[in-house]
Parts: C-alpha cells; structure tokens; sequence
C-alpha cells in the first residue's frame, strides 16, 4: 500500500532522487525545500491531509530542522526519519532522544533508506496497536508477561538488571535505543553518565543468548547512538 511521505531537503538534485526513488517504490511524496515550506504542509496536515512519515533534513537554509521535529512529534504520530551530513555522535543521541525515529547520514543507499522506511513504519504501527509483550527470533523466545526466556527450548537465566534491559530492548524492537533511554528506563536519571552499564550489561546479555557474541544476531550495536533489538517474527 503506498504511503504519503513529506520529503524536507534543500538540496533539489538529491531531493529530485529521493522523490523519484519513493515514487517508483509506489509511495506518494510532497517536497519541502525549506522549514517555513515544511510547516505549512503540516499545517495542512492538520486539515486533513495526513503523511504517514517525515523525512527530515537538518540544514534548511531558514533554519534548523529540530524545529520542524519538535512540531511534528506534537501534531503527529507519524515516524521521523532524519537524513543529515552531520555524523557527531552528540548529535545522533540528541535528536533520537528529541523524538526522531532515525538517524541516516549522509551519503547513504537508497536499500538503507528504504529499510529504514519499512522498520518506522513497521514501528509506529505497533505502538498504534495493543502492545506485544511476546518476542520470537531464530529460536530465542521471550515471554515478557510470564517473564520467561528460552533459546531453542532451553531457560535462559538472568539477572534483574539483564531482564529489565532485555525487555526495554524488545519493547522498542527494530529501533534504535540511545545509551541514554536505556540508562534511564533501567537504571534511573542518576546513571546518565555511567555509560559503561549499557555496554557491559549487552555484553552479558549477548553471551547468554548469542551464538556467536562477537558476531550478534539479536542485539546490533548502533555505533555513536545504543542497541537495537532485531524485530521478531
């Protein structure tokens, strides 16, 4: 089914290929080459015509495209998707954390771009429904009302701390979680700086129900950002 996408980007040769590229995908695709443009199609939005994602550059020529994040994430539940040259770390965090869904830098391949698409949607179409508390992957099951967990039919055991970082990471399956919402959601506001926890704590984690630890399968480090758990089944 197509889906209606608002494609902000300033620069009209990328902009013009992306649009093209959704297009031939079957989707629908307003363009906004600048903030003020981008938020009077919201506006409209608010009308009655409705995107189901934003894809969102930063450097606007009439301001910074946080801006168009912050009304979005109050007028919408559709996903935002930033595609910016800016591949800081701080900036990564920040904007995830500010409400974005995603983060590509550029340059990036139009599968990257389209995969990430589909993991938005996919996403927000499961927050839109009653919550799964029910997780199945390549043999690992996860059972977050009985609190159970197996791998190919064996109990896996953990720890309190591993199974409320376990159960963040599969609550927000197929996205990226930054250090910080994982710091807080599991260990409080006062362990913002104790990075460290995350990393040695996945670790734990990844030994217990990865094959291969080195090489994971469940838990995929987002370099400069967090984890994120791969969607289930």
């Amino acid at each position: 089914m197509a889906i209606r996408i608002l494609l902000i980007e300033d620069d009209r040769e990328l902009g013009k290929a992306l649009r093209n590229t959704l297009i031939t995908e079957g989707h629908s695709v307003s363009t906004a080459a600048s903030l003020s443009e981008a938020q009077a199609l919201l506006a409209n939005q608010l009308a009655g015509q409705v995107f189901d994602l934003f894809l969102l550059d930063l450097g606007l020529p009439d301001g910074d495209g946080r801006a168009f994040l912050d009304l979005a994430r109050r007028a919408s539940q559709a996903p935002v998707i930033v595609i910016s040259a800016r591949p800081q770390e701080e900036s990564k965090i920040e904007l995830l954390d500010a409400g974005a869904d995603d983060y590509l830098v550029k340059p990036f391949s139009v599968g990257e771009l389209l995969a990430r698409i589909r993991v938005a949607l996919r996403h927000r179409g499961n927050l839109a429904q009653p919550a799964t508390l029910l997780y199945q992957r390549d043999g690992l099951h996860i059972d977050l009302v009985k609190r159970e967990i197996s791998l190919h039919g064996h109990d896996v055991k953990l720890t309190p701390t591993e199974y409320e970082l376990l159960a963040r990471l599969v609550r927000s399956s197929g996205q990226a979680v930054t250090h910080r919402q994982l710091l807080t959601d599991v260990w409080g506001p006062d362990y913002l700086e104790h990075t460290h926890y995350t990393r040695l704590y996945v670790g734990q984690l990844r030994a217990k129900i990865e094959k291969n630890p080195a090489d994971p399968h469940f838990i995929l480090t987002e370099t400069g950002v967090g984890y994120r758990m791969l969607s289930g089944d």
